[in-house]
């Protein structure tokens, strides 16, 4: 069962997303800040994170840096839950360590074959 960290403050959307995903077969964890994303990741080892940017506590940029640089969580799969979705935005979001980003509202049929993408590249 593919394990996913689902990092997102606002209840609504990680009920949605969760719910869904459940459904879908996936083993979800939650967390709600940024820095409790950091503790889940090393803890639950997920085979990919779904993370918001704009979080408390720590951002979802810092949270991205942060798994990226610890060789424990380096190398797992980050895809960025964004409602920046301006010109240059994709990039700033590679460059923090996210894989690939999705930008909000979600499209949930994209976001699975993303999921499924960054999975088969991670095996790689």
């Amino acid at each position: 069962m593919t394990k996913v960290l689902l990092v997102e403050d606002h209840e609504e959307l990680w009920d949605f997303l969760s719910r869904r995903l459940t459904r879908r077969g996936f083993e979800v964890i939650v967390a709600q800040d940024g820095q409790e994303g950091v503790d889940k990741a090393r803890a639950e080892r997920p085979d990919v994170i779904l993370m918001d940017m704009n979080l408390p506590v720590m951002d979802g940029w810092t949270a991205a840096r942060t798994l990226r640089a610890d060789p424990a969580t380096g190398r797992i799969p980050i895809i960025a839950l964004t409602a920046h979705a301006m010109s240059g935005d994709r990039d700033k979001m590679i460059e923090a360590g996210c894989t690939d980003y999705h930008p909000k509202p979600v499209d949930f049929p994209r976001l699975l074959s993303q999921i499924e993408a960054v999975m088969l590249a991670a095996e790689e």
